[in-house]
């Protein structure tokens, strides 16, 4: 399987963030050869992502929507796996051979129409909570070398800064200390990543031209995920 059979595929997945992309068919499952080849991509990727992961999302096509109770399992003739969702919708995908093999399913308990399924790029999120300004800026590049990579439409945006991403009721702080000083970014609510419906988290957008190119951000509660923003 060659990753040039596969670009096709990603840029429905992928396209400007989320918009268009729904691989969802009738009924509640939808095709794991679809999320496959539109995951694997990422997999095969040669460039620098040492500061990226990937996930399979589920996004709500409507704000009313709710995650709550929703479940995604991988059924197939020898696979069986539950796959557990993250408060944004995201799980880990497994790239499984057998899977593909017997054309399995992701079967959903809720209807499939109701929900975006696509690939999810984000920057990985540190277990200490300290980032480094210098290191959220190569991230968010090396998810726009990514974005690029698979979607042509992201060659004249730029990075231009990083979402953290909170529960709506919990404590969203975050702080720049640079040098001595400690500041104390602002918090609102808004959605986990562009393109998703809703406002339902607590995000702080550290944009790069606010705030010097050195220093340090600390989150002392883990977020739920980092997000690049792209203009």
């Amino acid at each position: 399987m060659k990753i040039k059979t596969l670009i096709p595929t990603v840029l429905l997945a992928l396209g400007l963030g989320v918009q268009g992309c729904a691989l969802a068919q009738d009924g509640e499952w939808v095709s794991y050869r679809d999320a496959y080849k539109a995951m694997v991509v990422f997999a095969k990727y040669g460039k620098p992502k040492n500061l990226l992961q990937m996930h399979y999302q589920l996004s709500p096509q409507e704000a009313a929507t709710s995650l709550d109770g929703v479940s995604l399992s991988l059924n197939g003739k020898t696979v069986q796996l539950n796959l557990p969702l993250d408060p944004t919708g995201r799980t880990s995908f497994p790239l499984l051979k057998a899977a593909y093999d017997e054309n399995a399913v992701l079967a959903l308990n809720r209807k499939a129409s109701l929900f975006a399924f696509h690939p999810r790029l984000s920057l990985a999120v540190r277990a200490d909570g300290a980032y480094d300004a210098a290191e959220l800026r190569a991230a968010c590049e090396q998810a726009l070398q990514y974005q690029r990579y698979v979607n042509a439409a992201f060659g004249a945006r730029k990075c231009v800064g990083v979402r953290f991403v909170y529960q709506k009721k919990a404590e969203a702080v975050l702080q720049l200390r640079d040098g001595g000083r400690e500041t104390l970014l602002p918090s609102v609510d808004g959605a986990a990543f562009d393109g998703d419906a809703g406002a339902g988290f607590r995000v702080v957008n550290y944009r790069f031209s606010d705030w010097p190119e050195r220093g340090q951000v600390v989150s002392p509660f883990p977020p739920l995920a980092l997000a690049p923003l792209f203009d």
